[in-house]
């Protein structure tokens, strides 16, 4: 990870580079995501499935179109990728940023390129739930359970066996970030598991997406994604010269 911080007398030039002289978006940058945590990166060897044959999980991961994400790693800008989310915007259908004057506009032809997804299928969410109206939490998840007929008020990821407990690392971990509990399911990741499992097509740009937004709307959400946002920003050849 490029991880090196600028020292005190060089951060304003850094600052007045990677803002282009924008004083008011180099201030939010202070204010609310210069100390702002990151999630640790991490990614799935798909090697071990195949060497473990969890040729379900291998399948499930191949119908999502998830495999190139799920295994994505490189290089990694930590104070660029604050900068893409201090300057960040976004609509129904895109997000947009500004880094070192350069206008971003992460538009499907990013997510194709970079992760291999496409922007299609049921669009996951906590305010959506059509086309998985049949979906129920609580049985689902005893149909995961090593024995069913457990009694759980606690959706735990510590008693699933091996095919739903890696899903719900997948989930957890890789897609769907978040840098609270990671023991227990929510609705969202059972919903997620729910659909891999059952080889149906997730929207995964909306559900990725949607995290990403979080940033903006809530101060105290963890920054996820880092390798993915590192990869827009190298996808457009900004990194030409020493980031930190």
């Amino acid at each position: 990870m490029k991880n090196a911080k600028p020292s005190d007398a060089s951060e304003i030039g850094y600052l007045e580079k990677w803002f282009v002289g924008k004083h008011k978006s180099m201030e939010e940058y202070h204010r609310e995501y210069s100390r702002k945590a990151i999630i640790t990166p991490k990614f799935l060897r798909m090697l071990w499935l195949k060497e473990e044959k969890l040729d379900e999980i291998r399948e499930a991961l191949k119908f999502q179109r998830l495999e190139k994400f799920v295994k994505l790693s490189g290089n990694v800008y930590p104070y660029l990728v604050k900068v893409f989310l201090t300057n960040m915007w976004y609509d129904e259908d895109t997000i947009y940023s500004l880094v070192k004057g350069v206008d971003i506009c992460i538009n499907d032809e990013f997510w194709l390129a970079i992760v291999g997804l496409r922007n299609a299928g049921i669009p996951i969410g906590r305010s959506n739930v059509v086309g998985l109206e049949e979906f129920n939490k609580v049985q689902f998840f005893k149909s995961c359970l090593r024995n069913p007929n457990t009694e759980s008020r606690s959706h735990s990821v510590g008693g699933l066996p091996v095919t739903p407990r890696i899903l719900a690392f997948i989930v957890i971990w890789l897609s769907t970030l978040k840098g609270f509990n990671h023991a227990i399911l929510t609705k969202e990741d059972l919903m997620l598991m729910y659909c891999l499992l059952g080889i149906i097509q997730v929207n995964w740009v909306s559900v990725i997406k949607e995290d990403i937004i979080k940033i903006r709307r809530k101060i105290e959400y963890i920054i996820p994604y880092v390798v993915l946002v590192s990869h827009f920003i190298e996808y457009i050849k900004l990194n030409g010269v020493m980031c930190f």
